[in-house]
């Protein structure tokens, strides 16, 4: 089993920024890539970003291309998502997931997720 926990999420500004953190414990080798989702209330979730522990490939949503950049410190376990230029529409619970073979937008699907972390951007 892999354990994630996210940090880092809070009320900002549009304009302004955040990053968050997502940790890893337990299995982690089992951990093919880790990804970002995020759900709006009454809406989908959508992904945002994902990486593979190697670090080499990087994928992101339209919607966040040239704003938000996901990293991983792999000595630290710990997965981040640095989110600039912050938009209301950004606004939504964001969780962290893991998957075991997967890190492709299209086949990444999460054998494992975080519980969440509340991103506020007030217009």
């Amino acid at each position: 089993q892999v354990q994630l926990v996210e940090s880092g999420g809070g009320l900002v500004q549009a304009g302004g920024s955040l990053r968050l953190s997502c940790a890893a414990s337990g299995r982690t080798e089992i951990a093919h890539a880790v990804a970002w989702f995020r759900q709006a209330p009454g809406k989908e979730g959508e992904f945002v970003a994902s990486i593979p522990w190697t670090g080499d490939r990087l994928y992101y949503a339209d919607s966040v291309k040239g704003r938000f950049t996901i990293s991983r410190d792999a000595a630290k376990n710990t997965v981040y998502l640095q989110m600039n230029t912050l938009k209301p529409e950004d606004s939504a619970v964001y969780y962290c997931a893991a998957d075991k073979y997967w890190e492709t937008p299209l086949g990444f699907k999460g054998d494992y997720w975080g519980q969440g972390t509340q991103v506020t951007v007030s217009s």
